[in-house]
């Protein structure tokens, strides 16, 4: 196969894949394709790949339970359908009621069903987020581990859930270590993979004999090397992503905070990683600045903040991946996805890159529901046709140059300088607000050079553009915008 999915030589913020850049975006299923048996992954990547969607992401051995604000899917498998990279062989039963596993014997339908699943989106042309492990966030969830002492014939220690991201448990510790050599030769010979560790891995919980942060880094640095010791004697070598451990409580703190620190200053500074995985939430923190990206599934836009948070991470030299946006994933509606919409948008025309769940994908709805086709998985399509038919490789986000918003609008410019520029227009009230969502009028007045210059403006809802007109550019250029809902771009390409 080809050379794998690379950061662009001529672009630190862009991908090239199969001599072409490559944006990374997706409403991807919940990351249990392969492993939860009854969902049809053909279905699903056939969908994906119509909707230009560039991305999935894939987790291959955790699992975790339905929870109020954590919808039902395909990475809560019922039990008997739960396909481990490990033969359950018993006789003794798990702690979720099936036979226990073996862990050094390995299962051929997981195998079967990776490489399948792998070779179909390779096909396709799509992405896969390889996820090694994940937090295992409570005893709940820890409880469905094959790793877990109770859940194997192997003799694991026994530990709290919190303890599952460091090199001490050893005995799990080196079953982390079999895992992720035996995943990472088996699908080394792809061009369509990246690799992540764990999933939020974070630390300092609170517990006297809890990890810090720092211990958790040293846990993600060690899996890292290996992933690079292993593909040094392999044909390919694939770049890695991920992010530095949270922290659950700082050591100042007198009480557990409302919301975990998010830090991303080792992500981008050290060697681990060739892109930076960021989860939106509401305590991100940068080179000592504070971002409110929203609290996880309270449908709160943010959209300012948001905006600002991927135009300071920008002069980074390397790719922004916001990860897992799940600030309204759970609202299945028009609602939920027009907030997803909006930051998607804004994410890709600030440089950075964008991932949301798909919640309305499950077991035998492999191409989520009538509704979602119509909106959000048709608008995604929308958005990755517009952002590819750019010249990536050149474009930049230019903020500056917009003098002036449209009443209850914020905006953000994107393109090549003295060339092309698309200005994203978006509503940013929030859902509290009475008059959220009515008709926005006005003008936007930006800075252009001077020249002449073909002027349209595209739906991101309908995919369309309006009849293209002539305008004369330069400073504070006025144009008069078409009252839109929501959102729309405005692009501006220069003539001769």
């Amino acid at each position: 196969m080809a050379t794998p999915i690379r950061i662009h030589p001529d672009n630190p913020k862009l991908f090239e894949f199969r001599d072409k850049p490559l944006v990374l975006l997706t409403a991807t299923e919940h990351y249990g394709a392969v492993f939860n048996r009854p969902f049809d992954f053909a279905r699903y990547l056939a969908d994906t790949a119509d909707k230009k969607i560039t991305l999935s992401r894939l987790f291959i051995l955790f699992r975790e339970l339905q929870s109020p604000n954590n919808p039902y899917s395909t990475c809560k498998p019922e039990s008997p359908d739960y396909i481990a990279p490990y033969k359950r062989i018993g006789p003794q039963r798990a702690l979720d009621g099936e036979p226990q596993y073996d862990l050094d014997q390995w299962n051929p339908e997981f195998f079967e069903r990776l490489h399948s699943f792998v070779a179909q989106a390779s096909d396709y042309g799509i992405i896969i987020e390889i996820v090694l492990l994940s937090n295992t966030y409570g005893e709940h969830i820890w409880a469905l581990n094959p790793l877990n002492a109770a859940n194997n014939i192997n003799g694991t220690e026994h530990i709290p859930w919190y303890q599952y991201m460091s090199q001490n448990p050893a005995r799990i510790y080196q079953r982390q270590v079999q895992l992720t050599r035996r995943i990472v030769a088996e699908l080394n010979p792809y061009d369509n993979i990246i690799w992540e560790i764990c999933n939020e891995p974070g630390g300092g919980v609170g517990a006297d004999d809890a990890p810090a942060p720092e211990r958790v880094n040293d846990w993600l640095e060690s899996l890292n090397n290996l992933i690079r010791q292993t593909e040094a004697e392999l044909p390919k070598q694939h770049i890695i992503a991920g992010q530095e451990a949270f922290a659950y409580k700082l050591p100042e703190e007198s009480h557990n905070p409302l919301d975990v620190h998010q830090f991303s200053d080792r992500s981008f500074d050290s060697q681990e990683y060739e892109v930076v995985n960021m989860h939106p939430l509401s305590n991100m923190k940068h080179r000592g600045k504070q971002y409110n990206l929203g609290r996880f599934m309270q449908a709160q836009l943010n959209l300012e903040a948001y905006r600002q948070y991927c135009l300071d991470l920008y002069p980074e030299a390397k790719p922004l991946n916001l990860d897992e946006d799940n600030c309204a994933s759970q609202y299945k509606d028009l609602h939920g996805w027009t907030i997803h919409r909006k930051r998607a948008w804004m994410a890709l025309l600030c440089g950075a890159h964008y991932d949301v769940i798909d919640f309305s994908i499950n077991n035998y709805l492999e191409t989520g529901t009538p509704q979602s086709q119509r909106h959000i998985r048709n608008w995604m399509r929308h958005l990755s046709e517009y952002v590819h038919a750019l010249d990536l490789v050149h474009s930049r986000p230019m903020p500056m140059l917009v003098r002036q918003n449209p009443k209850h609008a914020l905006a953000v410019v994107f393109g090549v300088p003295c060339k092309d520029y698309s200005a994203y227009l978006a509503d940013h009230r929030e859902a509290g607000d009475p008059s959220a969502g009515e008709r926005v009028e006005g003008e936007l007045v930006i800075d252009l050079p001077k020249g002449d210059y073909k002027a349209a403006c595209f739906s991101p809802q309908t995919g369309l553009y309006s009849p293209r007109t002539l305008h004369s550019g330069g400073p504070k250029t006025v144009f008069a915008l078409p009252p839109f809902n929501h959102d729309i771009v405005l692009r501006l390409q220069r003539l001769g």
